[in-house]
């Protein structure tokens, strides 16, 4: 184990950017999805401006924060990050950039025009990231400020911290980037995963695996390991592969329909495709605390729950909890956006011994509530369930139609 302050003079070395180019629609929310309060009235942002201005406080290094936005998340973000101005930590920001969106029928763009109208363009994927940060400048200001390596990874994996560990291990073995996978569980079957391609390292997403098989690809047993997007990499070198333009990155089709019905193709890339151009690259085993995502109210759940414990914008798992995997939740449409997600829950329920929980239907949740082993609890079409106040459900399964009245 190493400690923030034995590797003090590499994070002077360090810069860390967030991909902050998602909306929060499939939520519910509108506007970026980093501005989501997903902890104590916090936000994803919020958090992290939170870790690495700990992380600067305690180093003494000046780690900058750096957010690669989309036209979508743009003027928002800017504003946002103006409250950050007092905090020790400086703030970056660059924009991605857009691509026109296809028409299936007939291969032409769908816009006619360079203005920016609304389901004309898209954000073509976190694999522009290489280009779009050498054209922004950043890149250049980095290297003349004496940075090395650059920490990528989504701004809403909660788990993403800067890890002394794996910034020594890049220091040491000179690797220009370093992927960091973990073992993949029944609820990771769609996660890209490292392959060996005519003796090289690649990265395969399920959207470029023939639907024949998409099952082998899910199977647990056939890849054992997913990528986080927690990725490691040397600055200079993506100057070098960028002024070299040798960044041939593997495209992915995504099949699109518009508002109006249209039939649309984006053309995407990932970021972590480009494993194959730089010297050295590996994936680093990482426990599963590192992958901590929040991509439906399910995972806000956890996060927001005893389970988890908040410390300098870190959650750390609760030692309290005898296993150290994560519950399996499920929480039906009902719940699918965050106000009605936030409107069934009077607090979030303690869920310490919890191992299961599936929740569809109408369904309430009173203060105070405990849940452990393995609980179902469906509301059938047209009933209702509250679960009462101080109520505690062990290994139970409940349905049919339950009212209660608070007084």
């Amino acid at each position: 184990q190493k400690s923030v302050q034995d590797v003090a003079p590499l994070l002077s070395k360090l810069a860390v950017l967030k991909l902050n180019g998602g909306l929060g629609t499939t939520m519910g929310c509108v506007g970026p999805k980093s501005a989501i309060e997903v902890r104590d009235s916090q936000t994803f942002l919020d958090l992290t401006v939170q870790q690495i201005e700990y992380l600067n406080q305690v180093s003494g290094a000046d780690v900058p924060l750096i957010l690669m936005n989309s036209f979508n998340t743009d003027e928002d973000t800017s504003k946002i990050v103006q409250k950050y101005s007092t905090h020790n930590v400086s703030i970056c920001t660059f924009n991605q950039s857009r691509y026109p969106r296809f028409k299936t029928d007939s291969n032409l763009p769908l816009a006619q025009t360079p203005e920016n109208k609304p389901n004309m363009w898209y954000p073509p994927g976190h694999g522009d990231l290489y280009e779009s940060f050498a054209n922004s400048g950043l890149l250049d200001q980095l290297i003349d400020e004496g940075k090395e390596w650059v920490f990528v990874s989504n701004v809403d994996n909660l788990g993403a911290t800067v890890d002394p560990v794996i910034l020594q291990h890049m220091a040491d073995t000179g690797a220009e980037f370093v992927m960091e996978v973990t073992d993949k569980t029944k609820a990771d079957i769609k996660g890209g995963t490292i392959i060996d391609y005519d003796g090289q390292v690649r990265l395969l997403e399920i959207a470029q695996v023939p639907k024949a098989h998409v099952d082998d690809f899910k199977r647990v047993k056939k890849f054992k390991i997913f990528n986080t997007n927690n990725l490691w990499i040397s600055i200079k070198a993506i100057k070098r592969l960028v002024a070299s333009q040798k960044f041939d990155l593997d495209l992915i089709v995504n099949n699109k329909t518009t508002d109006d019905g249209t039939a649309v193709i984006q053309l995407e890339t990932a970021v972590g495709a480009a494993i194959k151009h730089f010297a050295g690259a590996h994936g680093v085993n990482v426990p599963r605390s590192r992958f901590l995502p929040v991509k439906s109210t399910s995972d806000l759940f956890l996060v927001t729950s005893d389970l988890y414990l908040l410390e300098n914008g870190e959650l750390r798992l609760n030692p309290k909890r005898t296993f150290k995997t994560v519950p399996v939740v499920k929480l039906g449409d009902h719940f699918k956006k965050v106000n009605d997600y936030l409107a069934r829950f009077k607090t979030p329920p303690q869920i310490l011994e919890l191992d299961h929980l599936t929740v569809t239907g109408d369904v309430s949740f009173s203060s105070d509530v405990t849940l452990e082993g393995t609980v179902i609890i469906v509301a059938n079409h047209g009933a209702h369930i509250d679960i009462p106040r101080g109520a505690i459900l062990n290994d139970k399964v409940v349905s049919g139609d339950l009212r209660l009245l608070d007084h």
